[in-house]
């Protein structure tokens, strides 16, 4: 089956579904009333500099201030090998003489020396804010197009790596340098590969109008203000994914569709036949099969097909992903059972990762193999992998402990991040005191404020589950208790409490 392109527009939701081969590979969501800003321009004012951290933080008008590093302007390029205007080699620094002075290694000036408090300062962000940080930002501005990248403040010309004919990286290199303008630089897209000359120069003239415009809004608009919002979740799928190995994008909404196909006339009119209107009474994404697909996502445990399974847990500091066996038990003996359970979940894994889009520091717990080979097969099987995975990856070989380090590029929240939030039960523990525990917890508040308790009888007011296991199993501890104390003890049952929360008081 080909690639697909499934669009699930509402008026507070829009979501888009890539299937590969059938199978869902990546999901994108965008609420109407938290709208992505990655890639937005903005015209910001500095309001914090710290020279210890070698950052800065910059007012962009959102609720927190965005944080800007010294070395940001460099970012994002490690995909692409770059030429003309090459970087220059950093003059050498004695290295006592740059902790003195507080300079950034490289041989770039010290932030306090680029950037003063109240300073106005043109911006994009290249990382959405996560959880309690505010968004990454940077200075160096990116433009993309459905062929190019346009970089109108950085001198050099990249070609991805993805276009691997060399004479045809050496042909579009040569195009790019002649219609780029002076000063500016480019990235040549994957989906530039065979285009003509006159293709990628309509590209390049629509990329530097666009630029000119955000110039023209930069001066004229006060700071803090957005002064180019980039493309909302449609058209930015259309213009990244779509491409000729695609079959059809389907999409739901009549306005949406009609919307995509007038953004195609201008970026990909030859594509537009792909585009179809889908308007059955089942819901389009219950119709491919994504909807079920989601929910599995969502779920700490995913099963594979022999009977093993993994276990994946997200927290703040790294996800770690454990391996098991499960109901598989082999038929030939324990090492080919657990070589072919770890083969099995290696494929697994990378799909979870790129589905779920996990970053970060990733753990991966193996289960352990007494061979070296069959070690070594397991890690080549999952570097092989990662190769589909756009995001960028870098992993260590499994360990003697038979674990996996693995870090994996982020940039944007999660998939359980996006769909769920922490338990208000639980405050995103994931664990609560047991109701043995709590008991004893009452058993001792009352100890603690019986001398300050004038009354002949304490009231406890807890959770009826609470409340049940003193009357029943823990009936002997209160009676314990009031005979120590010489006071009687009511149990008053409130089902508005959380299971952990009581009170310990007077009785009326």
């Amino acid at each position: 089956m080909a690639n697909q392109l499934i669009i699930n527009t509402t008026a507070h939701e829009t979501r888009v579904a890539l299937l590969e081969g059938g199978l869902l590979t990546e999901l994108y969501i965008e609420r109407a009333r938290d709208q992505g800003i990655v890639g937005n321009i903005y015209k910001g004012r500095v309001t914090r500099v710290l020279p210890g951290m070698q950052a800065s933080f910059v007012d962009i008008g959102m609720e927190k201030a965005a944080f800007l590093y010294v070395t940001d302007v460099y970012d994002d390029f490690e995909e692409f090998e770059l030429s003309g205007g090459e970087r220059p080699e950093p003059a050498p620094v004695d290295e006592e003489e740059v902790e003195a002075e507080g300079r950034p290694r490289g041989g770039r000036s010290p932030i306090q020396d680029l950037l003063r408090e109240g300073q106005e300062i043109l911006v994009q962000v290249a990382k959405e804010p996560l959880g309690s940080k505010g968004a990454r930002i940077t200075s160096h501005i990116t433009l993309p197009g459905r062929h190019l990248v346009f970089l109108p403040t950085f001198e050099h010309v990249g070609v991805s790596r993805r276009i691997k004919n060399d004479r045809e990286r050496r042909r579009l290199r040569d195009v790019v340098m002649r219609l780029r303008p002076p000063g500016s630089g480019c990235i040549i897209r994957t989906a530039s590969e065979g285009r003509d000359e006159e293709e990628l120069r309509a590209d390049m003239e629509f990329l530097v109008r666009l630029w000119n415009s955000v110039q023209r809004k930069k001066d004229a608009a006060p700071a803090p203000s957005l002064v180019y919002q980039e493309l909302d979740i449609s058209l930015r799928a259309i213009r990244d994914l779509v491409s000729e190995e695609m079959d059809k994008v389907v999409v739901d909404s009549k306005e949406e569709y009609e919307r995509i196909l007038e953004f195609m006339d201008g970026f990909l009119p030859r594509l537009k036949g792909i585009v179809q209107h889908y308007d059955r009474e089942e819901p389009i994404f219950d119709a491919y099969g994504v909807e079920v697909e989601i929910n599995r996502a969502l779920n700490r445990r995913v099963w594979l097909k022999s009977g093993g399974y993994i276990v994946i847990d997200v927290r703040e500091a790294l996800t770690s992903i454990d391996v098991n066996t499960g109901r598989y038990v082999g038929r030939r003996n324990l090492e080919d059972t657990i070589l072919k359970t770890n083969l099995e979940a290696v494929k697994e894994i990378a799909y979870q990762l790129r589905l779920r889009n996990l970053g970060g520091i990733i753990i991966i717990d193996f289960i352990d193999m007494e061979r070296e080979g069959n070690r070594e097969k397991v890690y080549n099987a999952l570097v092989e992998a990662l190769k589909t995975d756009k995001a960028r990856t870098n992993s260590l070989r499994i360990s003697e402990l038979g674990l996996v380090e693995m870090t994996r590029q982020r940039t944007r929240e999660n998939l359980s991040q996006v769909l769920c939030e922490p338990c208000f039960y639980c405050e995103g523990k994931g664990l609560l005191r047991s109701r043995a525990t709590i008991c004893y917890d009452i058993f001792r508040e009352i100890r603690r404020e019986a001398p300050d308790l004038k009354g002949k009888k304490i009231m406890v007011t807890c959770h009826p589950d609470i409340a049940d296991l003193l009357y029943d199993e823990e009936r002997a501890g209160v009676e314990a208790l009031e005979k120590r104390l010489e006071k009687g003890i009511v149990v008053r049952a409130k089902s508005t409490f959380h299971l952990e929360q009581y009170e310990v008081a007077n009785a009326n």
